[in-house]
């Protein structure tokens, strides 16, 4: 099983989720989240003042899934979540060893 993070504009947030679902994939969970990276902000005039905006709002998607389903998985990631301009986002993938669903017991990918 595989973890996919991918961290977008939050108005794409509807055409990742669109994109996830056509492929096949259920559950997943989303986090406002605040950050930056390459473009460090921004200045905005607010009342006659300016003042830097560091920390831009995102949105952080997180599925789990088997490791069959990861490319296409995040081949829909990267074409909803596309705009062309920077700050699109970064998918991150990393192996899980286990899942577990509280409710039932059952494991592995029966669990997700």
């Amino acid at each position: 099983m595989k973890k996919i993070e991918a961290i977008i504009k939050p108005f794409k947030l509807d055409e990742v989720k669109e994109a996830l679902h056509e492929v096949g994939l259920q559950g997943l969970t989303v986090t406002e989240a605040k950050g930056f990276g390459r473009q460090k902000g921004h200045t905005e005039l607010y009342r006659g003042a300016e003042y830097v905006v560091d920390f831009l709002p995102k949105v952080k998607i997180e599925l789990i899934i088997e490791d069959n389903l990861v490319e296409r998985a995040v081949e829909a990631i990267q074409q909803a979540a596309h705009t062309g301009r920077i700050g699109d986002g970064k998918i991150f993938i990393s192996s899980v060893e286990e899942a577990i669903r509280i409710r039932t017991g059952e494991r592995g990918s029966d669990a997700i």
